[in-house]
């Protein structure tokens, strides 16, 4: 039996014929399992050093006396950070390559937990973490790392890239009681350099080993073999005249499909800090106890792991669009059970609400880099993506704000939770609109796209 053909050898072989030709790596496995490696450990505490500002928060509370809104402003002061950052660090990957801005990130990152326990003044805290840490984070997580990793991946790349997002659940349940644990008992000062300290420590060394892309190495995606004279290459491609196209942000942005992307994304994120952000606060209105309210929230990033890595992978299978479907429907569950438990508060009812937020809505994050690269891939995809990420950084600031401030006015989260619930299906639909499946089909659509075998038999020579 002949090594499997990759499924888009002509295209992505194209993306390093420019580059210095290099010997390929001989190692038993695929290098790309480094990257997702690499990436699940970066994610773990990059993404979770600056959610522990959650932790942080009661104790500079209780030390200086701010106002809440003052204080809790420096967090989302970040957001703000973060959407500046965002273009420009998709054409920073676009020129120097992922080491340059992982690198960069842990350096702003480490910079702002390192500064952050020498606070006397609020602005110190904006300064802090809410430009160095913000800036930091945005290289660290999902948007930074959704720029070349789904470069090692094409038959494969939702699996991989569920694999290596799973790292924030992971993350969650196991730096976060760490973090907890240091601010009981040394303070929060003192947890806060700790933190610091590690991403330093871990983050540096390991970020070397980065890529780009594996033909940078003499690679193919998902470690295929350069095709053969007996091996017919599978082309993943289903619109050869739209991915001939060397798509620039000035072109993509003249497309409907990069606003239906932009739609998307932000209605994704929207949701996701809609319900992330009330929660808690939501099931201790309503009468449920601290403990269960804080269970909840582990239990849905504890569940969140095992969702994007089987939605990833089962993204591979059957599309990308139906997952985005999946997620969008599990955030709409979730918002439902949200209100349901106001008229009916039971352990059931939490249940539903936790499942159907983490198992499914979470299964968002594995495929957000995809559908962007089956449909803008090339040289500046980095700076579509990033200029894209505005759209989703709106959305993860528009959730919580719009939702605090209808829950205000109506003194109730009933039509904010309808709204967030009708938002998440109205971005499922706008990535059917974008339609990623009809440039480039995944690996268990390819016979259809194509007429053909199914890709396993098809790039197989015949007995």
């Amino acid at each position: 039996m002949a090594d499997s053909a990759l499924a888009s050898s002509a295209e992505f072989g194209a993306l390093g014929a420019s580059k210095k030709k290099v010997g390929p790596m001989r190692l038993p496995f695929f290098y790309g399992w480094i990257i997702v490696a690499v990436t699940f450990v970066t994610m773990a505490i990059g993404v979770n050093a600056r959610t522990s500002f959650s932790l942080f928060f009661p104790p500079i509370l209780k030390e200086f006396g701010w106002d809440r809104g003052v204080t809790a402003g420096a967090f989302s002061f970040g957001f703000l950070v973060s959407a500046v950052m965002s273009p420009l660090m998709g054409k920073l990957m676009d020129r120097a390559g992922p080491r340059a801005v992982m690198e960069l990130g842990v350096g702003l990152m480490a910079a702002g937990l390192l500064l952050a326990p020498l606070t006397t003044q609020p602005w110190h805290l904006y300064l802090t973490i809410g430009v160095l840490v913000g800036a930091g984070s945005i290289c660290l997580g999902y948007s930074g790392q959704s720029l070349f990793l789904p470069n090692w991946f094409s038959r494969k790349r939702g699996l991989a890239v569920g694999v290596a997002f799973a790292g924030v659940g992971l993350g969650s349940i196991t730096v976060l009681p760490w973090v907890q644990l240091m601010i009981e008992e040394t303070g929060w000062r003192t947890a806060c350099t700790a933190m610091g300290i590690v991403v330093l420590v871990v983050l540096v060394p390991i970020n070397l080993l980065l890529r780009k892309r594996p033909q940078d190495m003499g690679l193919l995606p998902d470690g295929d073999q350069a095709p053969t004279a007996s091996v017919k290459p599978v082309s993943n491609v289903v619109d050869p005249v739209w991915a001939s196209i060397d798509w620039t942000l000035a072109r993509a942005m003249r497309t409907a499909r990069f606003w239906w992307l932009a739609l998307g994304l932000f209605g994704g994120l929207y949701s996701w800090y809609a319900v992330q952000v009330h929660q808690t606060k939501y099931l201790l209105d309503i009468g449920f106890s601290p403990s269960v309210a804080a269970w909840a929230l582990g239990m849905v990033s504890l569940f969140g792991v095992p969702g994007q890595i089987f939605l990833g992978h089962l993204s591979d299978r059957i599309g990308r669009e139906w997952i985005w479907t999946v997620s969008g429907l599990g955030f709409a569950i979730c918002f439902a059970a949200l209100i349901a438990l106001q008229y009916t508060p039971s352990l059931a009812l939490v249940y539903v609400m936790v499942i159907s937020q983490g198992l499914l809505g979470y299964g968002v994050t594995s495929i957000m880099g995809a559908v962007v690269a089956e449909i803008f891939q090339g040289e500046h995809f980095g700076s579509i993506f990033g200029t894209l990420m505005l759209a989703a950084l709106a959305g993860g600031a528009a959730g919580p704000f719009v939702t605090g401030a209808l829950h205000d006015h109506y003194g109730t989260y009933t039509l904010a939770f309808a709204i967030g619930g009708a938002i998440s299906l109205a971005a499922a639909a706008a990535i059917w609109m974008a339609s990623p499946g009809k440039v480039r089909a995944v690996a268990g659509r390819l016979h259809r796209a194509h007429g053909a075998r199914p890709l396993e038999q098809a790039t197989s020579n015949p007995r």
